[in-house]
């Protein structure tokens, strides 16, 4: 009964999904490559290199994704496929890389609500948060941006501190 019990909480604790997180929030080497080009894999490849920050962030969903929003998805989403919610994510970053003011595609452009506010997010491991959010927010050197992707679509991610 008790090596049964054992056997049982060794398994339940043990290094987790093939290809899922480690307890470092790291990806395990047989992790599948990123879903699309436009994710940012070689942010992710990195160490985390905050255990805080706080950043602000573009969300850009596709109708696909309509069941995590729970009946709540933008409209623009609604209409778009992720390959043109790749391309909106491709012209935004040629924008920001252009110089355009993060807060001001931001506001225009996010499909999360509490952007359109300005909301910072403040980031640790713990956060209740997306885990693709907290891995890329906490990979990010303060100023940068990277892309991640999560249930709800292509996070653009800006580091404030």
């Amino acid at each position: 009964m008790i090596r049964a019990l054992v056997a049982v909480m060794l398994v339940a604790c043990g290094p987790g999904v093939p290809g899922g997180p480690t307890m470092s929030n790291k990806m395990s080497p047989d992790a599948q490559p990123p879903v699309s080009p436009v994710v940012s894999a070689d942010i992710m490849a990195r160490e985390p290199v905050a255990n805080t920050a706080n950043v602000k962030h573009i969300l850009i969903g596709w109708k696909d994704l309509a069941d995590s929003y729970q009946g709540h998805i933008d409209p623009r989403a609604a209409k778009r496929t992720k390959q043109e919610a790749e391309a909106e994510v491709k012209q935004l970053l040629a924008q920001l890389a252009g110089g355009a003011d993060f807060d001001t595609l931001m506001k225009a452009n996010s499909e999360d609500p509490s952007s359109v506010s300005g909301h910072i997010f403040a980031v640790s491991p713990d956060a209740t948060l997306v885990i693709e959010f907290r891995q890329m927010s906490l990979r990010l050197k303060p100023g940068e941006m990277g892309v991640c992707q999560s249930d709800y679509g292509f996070h653009i991610i800006k580091r404030l501190n």
